[in-house]
């Protein structure tokens, strides 16, 4: 598979509590040239929104987020998710996450963190919080000592905000959520999600 980086600028960040939204939300976010889609651990319908996501949409590239514990790792994966997403790590998660034969962008928010990943050849990394941890700014900062990472920002990145990441040689795409106003999910308004979908893969580096 193409480096999940590498699929589009954006990659939605998706909570479903509602399985049965996941499929026509999936194939909103597709139609509007974003088909890496990370749903989120958070809920108990994401297992479910996943399976459906990846039977129903093949077009989609569906990927597990929020994954903190190896039993996550497993679940998503059975599940049918085809990337693996940490808001941080440690040596048992990422050896579970190594194991798991998809790829995974473990959490960083520290050059600690990003050399001790790189040491376990780890070199694609989700930075996050990514406005809360430095922003833009930090990212850059990284990109001299440690040009071996890229990263996929996650955290407060707005459409407005996102130019400045994708700008940077050491990012490949960011993930986002301002895609999924509340009010449009609620509302299931799926022509709205493709809209701002749309709107999103236009932020092309």
């Amino acid at each position: 598979m193409t480096s999940v980086l590498d699929l589009a600028p954006v990659v939605p960040v998706v909570v479903l509590e509602n399985a049965a939204d996941a499929v026509p939300l999936a194939r909103a976010l597709v139609a509007g040239g974003l088909p890496a889609i990370e749903v989120t651990l958070r809920t108990p319908a994401a297992l479910d929104s996943i399976r459906a996501i990846a039977a129903e949409v093949p077009d989609a590239v569906v990927g597990a987020g929020t994954v903190i514990f190896p039993a996550g790792v497993a679940d998503a994966v059975a599940a049918g998710a085809r990337f693996l997403v940490s808001p941080g790590w440690t040596e048992t998660l990422l050896d579970a996450m190594k194991g798991s034969g998809v790829p995974f962008l473990p959490g960083v928010s520290t050059a600690s963190e990003v050399v001790a990943l790189l040491e376990r050849g780890v070199t694609e990394m989700k930075f996050f919080p990514a406005e809360a941890a430095g922003g833009a700014a930090y990212l850059k900062s990284l990109g001299a000592p440690l040009p071996q990472a890229r990263f996929c920002p996650t955290g407060g990145i707005t459409l407005a905000s996102a130019p400045s990441y994708l700008a940077l040689p050491n990012v490949g795409c960011v993930g986002g959520t301002w895609m999924l106003p509340p009010d449009a999910l609620a509302t299931k308004d799926w022509g709205r999600v493709e809209t701002l979908a749309r709107q999103a893969a236009a932020l092309r580096q």
